[in-house]
């Protein structure tokens, strides 16, 4: 195994090269650990949506972190509000793999999907545009479809690296969350995670908040 060292990083194994993709390239050399928590996020998402038909994920960036899902669904789009991160998409076959440039506070999608997932992303929307955001989600999940938040918690800012708080301005606790998500949604349940490890645990020592959302109302 090959590690090139350019800005974007490279694996190159049996003479096959495979790209970290800019962002992730730029997580693992200024916060490798953080890399490490947010591959666990995935890893999260990949057993919840695990055998569905078609699954969109809001924020992918460069979309290196997604093959983690791709691999347990049968259909997966990508999606991310800047165009730049299109030109970054990484993936062995486009083909197969779509990556749609949308921002999901300025309009709906018209396209359904039995899951759909954002990591790391409400947290940098505004509470302002918070409602708009979800709503016009919803609007792209079928009707008996799955929605996956995960955002760090209210709690979590004083323990993180300034990469991790590069941007956030819109932090919740365990309950707030599920309180808000409940508008939306007849079920849903919460977890918490702190680097590696899901728990059910005391709300304040979440570092990271999931909540699962099921039935739209």
């Amino acid at each position: 195994m090959k590690i090139k060292s350019d800005a974007i990083f490279n694996i190159t194994l049996k003479e096959k090269t495979i790209s970290f993709g800019h962002q992730v390239s730029y997580e693992w050399k200024h916060d490798a650990k953080y890399l490490c928590f947010s591959l666990s996020l995935y890893k999260f998402v990949a057993k919840m949506f695990e055998g569905l038909d078609s699954v969109l994920e809001i924020g992918a960036g460069d979309g290196f972190k997604s093959r983690i899902v791709f691999q347990s669904v049968k259909n997966l789009t990508r999606s991310d509000y800047k165009d730049i991160n299109k030109n970054y998409y990484i993936t062995e076959d486009k083909k197969k793999q779509k990556y749609l440039v949308h921002n999901f506070i300025e309009k709906k999608l018209n396209r359904k999907y039995c899951g759909i997932y954002a990591l790391d992303v409400i947290e940098y929307i505004s509470k302002k545009n918070e409602d708009k955001f979800i709503t016009n989600i919803l609007y792209s999940l079928k009707t008996k479809g799955i929605l996956i938040f995960e955002t760090p918690s209210i709690e979590s800012p004083k323990y993180a690296s300034r990469l991790s708080k590069l941007g956030h301005i819109n932090f919740k606790n365990k309950t707030e969350f599920k309180k808000i998500t409940l508008n939306y949604f007849h079920f849903v349940f919460s977890f918490s995670m702190n680097d590696e490890v899901l728990h059910t645990g005391l709300d304040k020592m979440s570092y990271y908040i999931f909540v699962v959302c099921c039935a739209k109302k």
